[in-house]
């Protein structure tokens, strides 16, 4: 028996789970290409998208700390030894001069003929 026959061969069209970057869920994939015995390309099976083998990692984003979005937050915000400015009036609204007309779905009356 040769190494080939006996290990965990992959070939193309054969099924793989991996993470997809379009559904955003780790879902079954279609070998698309491969670079000697790596796998190079997936497709997708729920959406048809092709895409780089991530070997099911994505989507996960580095955790930051709280201190650290708190100090993002914070750098924005005015300093608090400075005074408020003067809150800003509301714009006063502008008059329309010619409102707009209701027009009914339903007829009126239908016009009087003329004599």
């Amino acid at each position: 028996m040769t190494s080939e026959m006996a290990g965990n061969t992959r070939r193309l069209g054969d099924l793989i789970d991996d993470y997809c970057p379009r559904c955003k869920l780790l879902l079954n994939h279609a070998i698309a290409s491969m670079v000697q015995t790596n796998v190079a390309k997936v497709i997708c099976q729920t959406c048809l998208s092709e895409h780089p083998f991530r070997h099911g990692q994505g989507g996960k984003k580095k955790p930051e700390s709280r201190a650290t979005l708190f100090d993002q937050v914070m750098s924005k915000a005015p300093a608090p030894d400075t005074p408020d400015p003067a809150p800003a009036a509301p714009a006063a609204k502008k008059r329309n001069l010619n409102p707009a007309r209701y027009i009914s779905r339903h007829q009126g009356k239908p016009p009087r003929p003329s004599r």
